[in-house]
């Protein structure tokens, strides 16, 4: 579900505004008509991230090997250490951290899915986009470049354990984060899931959210078929 949000155009006015009225001391906006925040229920309905399960948590060091096996036993292909292009750019791994371009670069070098494509090759193209989805999307870095190695045993484990695990509490701490971080003098950019800000502002704040919905939708057909999906897409 969460593919769909990456369509929404982020309205960087609206978010400076916001961050700028944001307080660290009480993780709450403060507006004219008094104090807002952004709950578990708010991220629960606009985004469909499950706030029940168990905590994300984990090691936040590198094991003592290094990203590159534990993505060659999961994913099941190498990830080059050294800058491709004669030094030029960035390495794939720097740093305990995968970069965007080169994984997004290696799946389109690989052959297309079909109903002849074996069942592991499939699930490792969709373990590849899911942790490009969570690491890139919900906890991005400020350079949208780098996706943080400590995602991958997380993301490359058994299925099921993946999806009960409460993503929408990691989420909403990682924005209230970068929202005390972005309060601050001198900040100049923001990283975690700041989609879902601009959301919470158009529904709480509708003098706000765009006067036409139509240019965020696709068809009518397509919103039939969105029925079943969170609000925030609608």
């Amino acid at each position: 579900m969460l593919r769909h949000f990456l369509r929404i155009e982020i309205d960087n006015e609206l978010l400076t505004a916001m961050a700028e009225r944001w307080r660290p001391e009480t993780h709450t906006f403060h507006l004219p008509e008094g104090e807002m925040t952004i709950t578990l229920k708010d991220v629960a309905i606009l985004t469909g991230l499950p706030i029940y399960g168990d905590a994300i948590i984990g090691s936040t060091t590198k094991p003592g090997g290094g990203w590159g096996p534990l993505i060659r036993d999961r994913l099941g292909f190498d990830m080059p250490t050294t800058t491709p292009n004669q030094g030029r750019g960035h390495p794939p791994l720097n740093a305990g951290q995968v970069s965007v371009p080169w994984l997004v670069s290696h799946i389109q070098q690989e052959v297309e899915i079909n109903d002849e494509t074996p069942e592991e090759q499939v699930e490792r193209y969709a373990r590849i986009y899911l942790i490009g989805l969570v690491g890139g999307f919900l906890f991005p870095d400020k350079s949208n470049r780098w996706i943080q190695g400590i995602w991958l045993p997380l993301l490359t484990g058994d299925w099921d354990a993946i999806g009960e695990k409460s993503w929408g509490s990691a989420v909403l701490a990682g924005v209230y984060r970068e929202l005390c971080t972005c309060s601050r003098v001198g900040a100049k950019q923001a990283g975690a899931a700041m989609f879902i800000v601009q959301l919470w502002v158009w529904e709480h704040l509708p003098m706000f959210a765009p006067l036409d919905p139509r240019p965020y939708r696709r068809n009518d057909d397509e919103l039939n078929l969105l029925q079943n999906l969170p609000y925030g897409v609608k």
